[in-house]
């Protein structure tokens, strides 16, 4: 999302600004915890810190495009339209950044390991008394993603500010260009001049045939070489077989499987190709279930509230102008139409859609519902605290904070829950009265 200012838009401005302030907050609201075996904040002292790095551009389209060379690299980025020198540039302030972080924890007698996506695992996690991720909102995700206990703090340090929000992270001011910001940010949290904070996360329980696949993580994926046209009709055929006669191991039953991450933001159900339809039933709160076809369906936390379902759910300003005068032609009221009564009504819906990270309750959209004789959506979104959905895809696909993705095909059931013991714990620093 971006926005723009000039003399015309200057009160949109001002009430976009508004909205990232109200976002902001939610964030970062405090939560108190009745927690026993966790220190109080002046008496967090970690031994042993874990930082998660992003891959950064450099490094993903390097491995990509399997050149030995950079004058061959430098090629390939020119090819496909990229900016060698600005990649490299981006490389090397996120490194810079690193080393920052590194050397300022060992200063301070923590013991730090430095992992990539591919060695985050919970043996890492268990090790480290703090996990921090260093990039932006995506590595906090997949950093959050694996943190299975409540009792562990994850905190974001956004390593490129001007590139990226960084919602999930420090504030940016914390994450000065040069780096030097991180030191006194680090600084604080050892301090204990900060307030522990909760994010509520969505578990997944899943039945069916697909309980027990693997995960897929689509970063990863994107660094496999293209499949050909061959290969995607073998693997068509390959599930029509699986789909149709395969009846009795269909049939079983399998007990229900957790599976092995949590959302943060959101979990996504639909086909893997957006232009097909999904099908699927769907319950909120064990209610009867109902079976539509539409683009997807996404649950959301409220930290995801002010993400993708936020895309998905605001209206413009153009389209409250548009409501208003039909609006008031239907009534025979004279309603203004102008564009900053339609901008404070477009600014207050949607920031009626952003709710509180440590609320227990799930936000829930039906995407594109297809809506006619035989399919109706009555609620197309609303809040639950359990919502079910049971696949009738061909290609389906469950997707966790758009980074992990599970099989989700016709038969395969989905339950969402959130549960206290599965909130993120991480931090939201004191304002320094001092400055």
């Amino acid at each position: 999302m971006h926005a723009t200012c000039s003399a015309a838009t200057g009160r949109v401005c001002t009430r976009w600004q508004g909205f990232l302030a109200h976002t902001r907050a939610l964030a970062t609201r405090p939560v108190t915890t009745s927690d026993t075996n966790v220190p109080e904040p002046v008496d967090f002292k970690p031994k042993r810190a874990l930082v998660l790095t992003k891959m950064t551009r450099y490094e993903f389209d390097k491995k990509k495009s399997g050149t030995n060379t950079e004058k061959a690299f430098k090629k390939y980025l020119k090819e496909k339209g990229s900016d060698y020198e600005g990649v490299l540039e981006r490389h090397n302030i996120h490194h810079a950044k690193l080393d920052d972080i590194q050397e300022t924890l060992r200063q301070r007698n923590i013991e730090t390991r430095l992992v990539g996506r591919m060695e985050y695992s919970e043996d890492a996690i268990d090790w480290a008394d703090v996990v921090f991720s260093a990039g932006g909102d995506g590595t906090y995700l997949l950093a959050a993603s694996k943190v299975k206990s409540r009792d562990k703090p994850t905190i974001g340090l956004n390593t490129d500010p001007i590139r990226s929000e960084g919602y999930l992270c420090l504030p940016t001011k914390y994450s000065g260009e040069s780096g030097s910001h991180i030191i006194p940010a680090l600084d604080r949290l050892l301090a204990g001049r900060f307030t522990w904070a909760f994010r509520q996360r969505i578990r997944v329980t899943m039945t069916g045939k697909y309980a027990c696949d693997h995960p897929i993580e689509l970063h990863l994926q994107e660094l496999e070489p293209p499949r050909s046209e061959l290969e995607d009709r073998f693997s068509e055929h390959v599930k029509e077989h699986e789909t149709y006669h395969n009846l009795a191991e269909n049939s079983k039953e399998l007990p229900p499987r957790s599976l092995p991450v949590l959302a943060l933001n959101e979990v996504f159900m639909g086909e893997c190709l957006s232009a097909r339809v999904s099908y699927y039933e769907i319950s909120q709160d064990d209610s009867h279930s109902l079976k539509q076809k539409s683009s997807g369906v996404t649950v959301c936390t409220g930290t995801g509230s002010s993400s993708w379902v936020f895309n998905i759910n605001h209206i413009s300003t153009q389209t409250v102008k548009e409501i208003l005068k039909i609006s008031g032609s239907l009534s025979n009221m004279n309603i203004p139409c102008e564009d900053q009564l339609a901008s404070r009504v477009a600014a207050q819906f949607n920031n009626s859609l952003i709710f509180d990270p440590n609320d227990l309750r799930m936000a829930y959209v039906i995407r594109d519902p297809i809506v006619n004789g035989v399919f109706h959506v009555p609620v197309p979104r609303g809040f639950a605290k359990k919502v079910t959905v049971r696949s009738r895809m061909w290609d389906g696909c469950l997707a966790i904070d758009g980074g992990v993705t599970f099989s989700f095909n016709d038969g395969a059931i989905a339950s969402m829950e959130m549960f206290e013991e599965d909130a993120l714990r991480t931090v939201s620093l004191m304002k320094d009265t001092r400055n």
